[in-house]
């Protein structure tokens, strides 16, 4: 109590001595005219890898699986030997169609010589029509048992070569579910190969964005046009790695899916190191241009529950919130605001949370001093 007396005391005695006792400082709050501005926005989608090329790899010959070439992950070419399958059938199957094939040639010839005889003979006069016509048609018989066996010999071949299969593309080896010694048919799969010189990043374009673009008057028939005039496309994947090269979009389905409610696109990237494999996921990130929208700092925009304000600033200085909607630029620094605030409004900036309703925001800089 004692300390409080001569601390009052001490206040009296300055004030009657004339030294000038502090006061408090008014300062005004930053501040902001709003304006419509341009803004580069970063649209962003899920998205899946895909290679350009993927191609599941199934025999197309019964037989025993003898040697496996490859092993998972491994890069190969196109034309590359990936599976051998047991080709002792094949090659007996083709060596009896060869035979056959020798057997049907020989009995041409015999058919040949008996026709050109009979021709001669007949021209002669020494044997009669039917027979030169029976002999005829015994060598077209026999033309055309030459062919059916020609054929089953080419179909041989190919069985032959069905037991040696190869890369189709070049591309990256996925899983192996098989091994050496099984019995494979056309019903198994022995690996999927993924072209991967070229990637499709997929993802999915809401319904929203298809309106929109039927808003501005893009028509199905301008779809391709509209496809190459969108910008480059940047694939970011899951741990936040920005993959160098940029792709661009190269289709664009024209069925939404009743499921979902979307379209399915298709982003191109190149991948000549071979970076990037089938069923990375990741984010497509895609700028797009906003013109003269309402730009403002994110701190100047207070949150209420649900709703979203920034505190207007009245023609005498004093602040009145006013409700507004915002939307992302998604560079963790602005808000467009769509709707609540005019160009030429004056909003309060840095501080706004400490604002309350009245309170003035503004003083002249006589009284700063």
């Amino acid at each position: 109590m004692k300390s409080f007396k001569w601390m009052l005391m001490l206040s009296i005695g300055l004030a009657s001595c004339g030294v000038d006792m502090p006061q408090e400082t008014q300062s005004s709050f930053e501040t902001m005219t709003v304006k419509k501005s341009d803004i580069e926005l970063p649209y962003k989608f899920s998205a899946r890898m895909k290679g350009q090329n993927d191609v599941t790899v199934i025999p197309q010959v019964s037989g025993q699986l003898m040697q496996i070439c490859v092993t998972e992950g491994q890069l190969v070419k196109k034309g590359q030997t990936l599976f051998i399958i047991d080709s002792r059938n094949a090659r007996l199957e083709l060596e009896a169609a060869q035979a056959n094939l020798q057997a049907a040639q020989a009995q041409e010839n015999s058919a040949k010589l008996e026709y050109e005889s009979n021709k001669n003979l007949f021209e002669k006069n020494i044997v009669s029509s039917y027979m030169l016509s029976n002999s005829e048609n015994l060598y077209k018989q026999a033309q055309a048992a030459v062919a059916q066996a020609q054929t089953a010999v080419n179909r041989a071949e190919v069985n032959l070569g069905f037991c040696t299969i190869t890369a189709t593309v070049s591309g990256v080896i996925g899983e192996i579910p098989v091994r050496v010694g099984d019995q494979v048919s056309p019903m198994t799969e022995l690996t999927m190969l993924s072209g991967n010189t070229t990637m499709y990043a997929e993802f999915s374009v809401t319904e929203a964005i298809v309106e929109a673009m039927v808003q501005e008057g893009i028509k199905a028939s301008d779809v391709d046009k509209f496809i190459a005039g969108l910008p480059e496309a940047t694939f970011v994947m899951k741990n936040g790695t920005e993959y160098p090269h940029k792709g661009r979009v190269v289709s664009l389905t024209g069925v939404v899916n009743a499921a979902t409610g979307s379209l399915t696109s298709k982003v191109s990237f190149p991948n000549p190191d071979g970076h990037l494999y089938s069923g990375i996921q990741g984010t497509i990130v895609m700028p797009f241009a906003e013109k003269g929208v309402i730009v403002v700092p994110q701190h100047a925009v207070v949150r209420l529950q649900d709703k979203s304000q920034v505190y207007k600033v009245l023609p005498d200085s004093t602040a009145t919130a006013v409700e507004v909607t915002t939307a992302d630029t998604g560079n963790g620094k602005d808000f467009i605001v769509t709707s609540g605030l005019n160009e030429g409004d004056q909003i309060v900036t840095l501080g706004a949370n400490n604002v309350t309703e009245g309170q003035k925001v503004l003083f002249p800089e006589e009284a700063k001093k």
